[in-house]
Order: structure tokens, then C-alpha cells, then sequence
């Protein structure tokens, strides 16, 4: 049974939360230790994080920040917050998936079980292309001696990319991809993933037209 731990302050929202995820065939903790909340969830191991942005005594971002830090734990954000401000920063500190409350249940589960089904199984396998190498198994990209760790997402966007070299990958296909469904993801999160792919790449001093955007049709490598 995949285990969730859920970091929200507002109790009848965290209530109705446990409860439809419990419905759902998961097993669903609370973690209440807002200033530890980062270190708590890594420290249970769940197949998934969800983490609202406005807790007591803490800063969603920076729960999201230390827990990337530490684990490789998928996390969603769930917010009342639309702000394209906070999802661009909530991505780029590690989040792998921003939702706004109120939520629609099944949007909901549509998110939490691709996440968890995207980070279940890690074959081993290595895309090379241009000199870069894409480990799947460590989720590690390296160049010329250098490596960086990649989040799940970005993982899953340079595979896709590395492994249909100079085919355009529609921004479609990525998002179901990454997320089984472009149907609920708003399209700024996409470009905010690939964007952190190309700083990751960067800090190895990967080329910077090494993922170039088609626009108005997609990437390609």
C-alpha cells in the first residue's frame, strides 16, 4: 500500500484529505512538526509528499527546498495559492507537481497516483547523446566528469528527449509523460521543468542549445 504523508494545518481540510486517499487504497500520515516537517518526511520514507505552502511557524518553499535536500520523495504542492509566483519557485526548490485548492478529488488522485507510479519502478538503463549521459537508475546526468542529481521530472523529460535525438517532442507528449494527462496541468509547469533541466545541464557546462525549444511545436535535443 503506497504511503503518503501530508503536511496541512487546516483540520477539516487534512481530515477529508486522509480520508479520500484512504479510500483510495493509500495509507495516509499526518505530519503536524511544521518546523521538522523536512526532515520528518524523510525520515518515514513515503512513496509520496503532499505539502501545502502556508503552515504555522514554517514556509512551504522551504520545506520543499530541505526535503529535496534530503530525499527523492515525490512532492506535490497544494495550495490555495494561485500565484504563478509561488509555483515557478515551488518547482524550482523541488516540487514535482503544483495543484490549487479547492481541488476536484479525482484531479487529485489523477496527480497523486501518477506521481507515485512514475517514481515505483527505476530501470536500469543510460541514454547518451552529445556527449551527455543520462543514468535512469541513479537519476544522474554527467558530462565531460562532472554529474548532477536530477529530480524525477527532469529525469523524465531528458529521457524522453535523449532517447528520440533530433525528433521535436511535442509539449503534449511531455506532459503526459510526465504526468499520464495534459488535461489538468497548466503549461507553465512544463516549461518551469524544462527550464530546471536546462540549469541542471548548465551547471555541468552542458551547451546551452543543447535542449532547443520549436515554438509553437516542442523540444528537441
Amino acid at each position: 500500500m503506497p504511503r503518503i504523508c501530508i503536511v496541512e494545518d487546516d483540520v477539516i481540510l487534512r481530515q477529508e484529505l486522509v480520508h479520500l486517499l484512504e479510500l483510495n487504497g493509500y495509507e495516509a500520515s499526518v505530519c503536524e512538526d511544521y518546523a521538522q516537517a523536512a526532515s520528518r518526511i524523510a525520515s518515514q520514507r513515503p512513496d509520496l509528499a503532499i505539502v501545502d505552502l502556508k503552515v504555522p511557524g514554517a514556509d512551504g518553499h522551504s520545506i520543499c527546498r530541505d526535503l529535496r535536500k534530503r530525499s527523492a520523495v515525490p512532492i506535490l504542492v497544494l495550495t490555495s495559492s494561485d500565484s504563478e509566483f509561488d509555483e515557478v519557485m515551488s518547482m524550482n526548490l523541488g516540487a514535482d507537481d503544483y495543484l490549487t485548492k479547492p481541488y476536484r478529488p479525482a484531479v487529485l488522485l489523477a496527480h497523486v497516483q501518477a506521481l507515485i507510479r512514475r517514481s515505483s519502478s527505476v530501470p536500469s538503463r543510460v541514454v547518451t547523446h552529445k556527449g551527455v549521459s543520462l543514468d535512469i537508475a541513479s537519476g544522474q546526468a554527467r558530462y565531460q566528469g562532472k554529474s548532477v542529481e536530477l529530480s524525477r521530472n527532469e529525469q523524465r523529460i531528458l529521457d524522453v528527449l535523449m532517447s528520440n535525438p533530433g525528433v521535436i517532442v511535442t509539449r503534449q507528449e511531455l506532459m503526459c509523460e510526465l504526468w499520464d494527462t495534459d488535461s489538468f496541468i497548466d503549461d507553465n509547469t512544463l516549461t518551469v521543468n524544462v527550464n530546471r533541466v536546462r540549469k541542471a545541464l548548465a551547471s555541468l557546462g552542458v551547451p546551452g542549445d543543447f535542449v532547443t525549444t520549436k515554438r509553437g511545436q516542442g523540444y528537441l535535443v
